[in-house]
């Protein structure tokens, strides 16, 4: 079969010839002529979407985005974009595979990814496309499907970070979001196929914990007060056990010294600490010099000041949030980069480009950082899409989408056929014409790594609708709903309210569905 944009472009004899032809004969033919999209796949780790400024909230103005909003302004914002398992390493299986967590292998980031499955680069590489990919990888097997690749061990570093290579292990001197984007600039100027379309994976490391600025924004918001959310001091009434068990405040998770850098400065006790190790340690003299300058007469203020209660909750927000968004400046000039490099060697015409992240991410809401449950703040995830003669400058798609269809949406863009095991949707559709495309109802979320692990979240499974949401704590046997029109932040779950009988009736409904359409296993709650 063709694709139905008889591969995107094609005219004239060049249409009628590929229409003739059988369907892999007639790829080739269309990845000789250049008519299939290249795809950029640019990709952060825990990039709220509350810390991008197109979609607007507290920080739009303090800590805007030009780079990532450019995306947008040129072509799509998703509103409603959202992941499936809200935790590194099981998102990034899913993208790969089209597939749950429960079918790809890779529930918990101590998993294995098994290479050996179907992905959707193995399928581009078959259909002629020149495949890459930089950066953090964090599923613990080597890559495969990919011409060529080279990616950061587990989370890697920031300051002069190793690299796993098809050749080895090397040491890069520099920092990380720098370094990603010229391997990946290189490839594309150097070492693709330019006879080939491709599809390049740029991957961030930045911003995860611990949030180590680099060079360029050590002082970055020095002079700025970052926007608190309304639901920093939040005691959690309202919701069941598992917020109440959790260990991912700022208030009494969050570390002075690695994750605030507020370290002793006596060099027989910081060369033990584990930022040592991580971090200052890695570094040249040249990068400590600045490193201290910014850091040193700060932290020696705060422990002056010594500060206590929500004083001392106040002063970690700050200095968290402000290291956060100086990781995510060092990801957006580093996309700009990209976005001009594509634009000045006449790329841009063909290139469809995404930005996202592996999920989103806690900014202090609830008093939290870090992800995993399935209330919004991590849940959604940021997506951006320009596809310069399909996608409308200016776009907003409202549909519910997850990182379950990307597999998907890449092999439509291609123009390759999409497997029937795969178990998300093309968001091609919705980038055409949302008008037109079939809307997805409802999504199916589940965590796995449990009570007892980083941060002790409670395993849970969900379904999401437009609407309303139900969550299932199914180790303490525990129910949540949420009318998310009404109450958007989550505050008070409705599960016992009589007046919602009839929506959470229907959501059970359609969760039993959901876990049965996708073959999660019965075992699993």
């Amino acid at each position: 079969m063709i694709s139905r944009r008889n591969f995107l472009k094609t005219t004239g004899a060049a249409a009628t010839a590929a229409m003739a032809m059988p369907f892999n004969e007639a790829l080739a033919a269309a990845a000789k002529s250049g008519k299939r999209p290249n795809i950029i796949w640019l990709y952060a780790d825990d990039h709220a979407q509350n810390a991008i400024s197109a979609y607007g909230g507290r920080l739009a103005e303090v800590a805007p985005t030009p780079n990532i909003d450019r995306i947008a302004k040129e072509g799509a914002i998703f509103k409603n974009s959202f992941v499936t398992n809200s935790i590194c390493g099981p998102c990034r299986a899913v993208i790969l595979t089209g597939l749950h967590s429960h079918l790809n292998g890779f529930r918990k980031n101590g998993d294995h990814f098994d290479g050996d499955q179907q992905t959707f680069p193995k399928l581009l590489q078959k259909a002629g496309y020149n495949t890459a990919v930089y950066g953090k990888w964090h599923l613990h097997t080597n890559p495969q499907g990919f011409d060529d690749w080279e990616v950061l061990p587990g989370q890697g570093h920031y300051y002069n970070p190793d690299f796993i290579t098809p050749e080895g292990r090397i040491k890069e001197p520099g920092y990380v979001s720098d370094l990603i984007t010229d391997k990946a600039l290189d490839w594309l100027d150097n070492k693709r196929d330019a006879e080939k379309p491709f599809m390049i994976m740029i991957q961030h490391k930045a911003p995860h914990r611990e949030w180590e600025p680099g060079p360029e924004h050590l002082t970055l918001f020095d002079d700025v007060e970052i926007p608190e959310p309304d639901t920093l001091f939040d005691d959690y009434t309202g919701r069941g056990k598992a917020a109440h068990l959790q260990d991912m405040t700022i208030d009494k998770t969050m570390k002075l010294d690695h994750d605030n850098k507020v370290w002793d400065e006596d060099p027989d006790k910081y060369k033990k600490d584990g930022f040592w190790k991580r971090t200052y340690g890695r570094m040249t003299e040249a990068q400590r010099k600045d490193w201290d300058a910014a850091y040193l007469p700060r932290n020696r203020a705060f422990k002056e000041a010594n500060l206590v209660g929500e004083d001392l909750v106040r002063w970690k927000y700050q200095r968290y949030m402000k290291d956060y968004l100086r990781c995510i400046r060092s990801v957006d000039d580093n996309m700009g980069r990209v976005l001009d490099y594509v634009d000045k060697n006449g790329l841009a015409e063909n290139t469809v480009i995404f930005y996202s992240s592996d999920q989103s991410f806690y900014l202090g809401e609830h008093g939290w950082f870090d992800k995993r449950f399935m209330y919004e703040e991590s849940f959604r995830t940021p997506l951006v899409a320009k596809w310069p003669g399909v996608i409308d400058a200016g776009t907003e798609i409202q549909g519910l989408v997850q990182n379950l269809d990307c597999a998907q949406t890449f092999l439509d863009i291609a123009g390759v056929e999409q497997p029937e095991n795969m178990q998300g949707r093309s968001m091609v559709p919705l980038m055409e014409d949302e008008s037109t495309a079939e809307q997805r109802t409802s999504m199916y979320y589940h965590y796995y790594e449990g009570e007892g692990q980083v941060h002790n979240v409670y395993v849970h499974y969900g379904v999401r609708t437009e609407r309303y949401k139900l969550i299932y704590y199914y180790t303490l046997d525990e129910w949540e709903f949420y009318d998310l029109q009404e109450d958007p932040r989550e505050m008070q779950s409705q599960y016992e309210n009589k007046d919602y009988a009839g929506q959470v009736k229907e959501l059970k409904k359609e969760l039993k569905k959901l876990r049965k359409d996708y073959k999660v296993p019965a075992d699993e709650a």
